[in-house]
């Protein structure tokens, strides 16, 4: 279930965990995160590569690029059993930026954004269906868990697609990673 948990960006508070989905996107928007709930309801492989799966999805890309006119496009997918998987993970973990707009689409699986923004960091567990929107310049930073299993569809608006720039601030090593997330907002 999508999932929202404000917390103070010392780290240092209970956070509040916010489940309706009304709640989350009005929360969201009031910090400039735009988050809405898509259909992913077509069937893919588990091994579905990135033609095939932005073949299903032309018609929701198409719709997003009247909007938005992007300029690149791919498909970030992982498996548990990939091998590089750690070192994927590694790359989203530090807290970056990217010069330009960044949506994400997921079709399948899940995983854990996390935005901050002034001395709010806000984690979103975002499921299959949903659809984030990270404006440039957002610093953030993401955890698809130490055995990942999702696909998304990124969106740009530059040539470059995901290039990021590192902060440099190891704020994410005081968060609770994507399995230590689950177990708390499962418990």
């Amino acid at each position: 279930m999508t999932t929202l948990s404000i917390y103070h960006d010392s780290a240092n508070d209970d956070p509040q965990h916010i489940r309706e989905f009304d709640i989350i996107a009005s929360t969201l928007e009031a910090a400039g995160i735009l988050i809405e709930k898509w259909d992913a309801s077509k069937t893919l492989k588990d091994d579905a590569q990135q033609d095939e799966i932005l073949d299903v999805y032309r018609d929701s890309i198409e719709k997003l690029n009247e909007k938005y006119h992007f300029k690149s496009v791919d498909v970030v997918s992982l498996q548990p059993d990939n091998p590089k998987r750690n070192e994927m993970r590694k790359m989203f973990l530090e807290e970056h930026i990217h010069s330009d707009l960044e949506i994400r689409f997921f079709v399948d699986g899940s995983g854990l954004f996390y935005l901050h923004i002034n001395d709010k960091v806000y984690c979103v567990l975002c499921e299959k269906n949903d659809l984030i929107s990270v404006p440039a310049n957002t610093t953030h930073w993401f955890d698809m868990g130490s055995a990942p299993n999702f696909k998304a569809i990124r969106l740009f608006t530059t040539d470059e697609g995901w290039v990021a720039k590192f902060t440099g601030n190891n704020i994410a090593k005081r968060f609770p990673d994507f399995d230590s997330y689950l177990e708390i907002i499962h418990s």
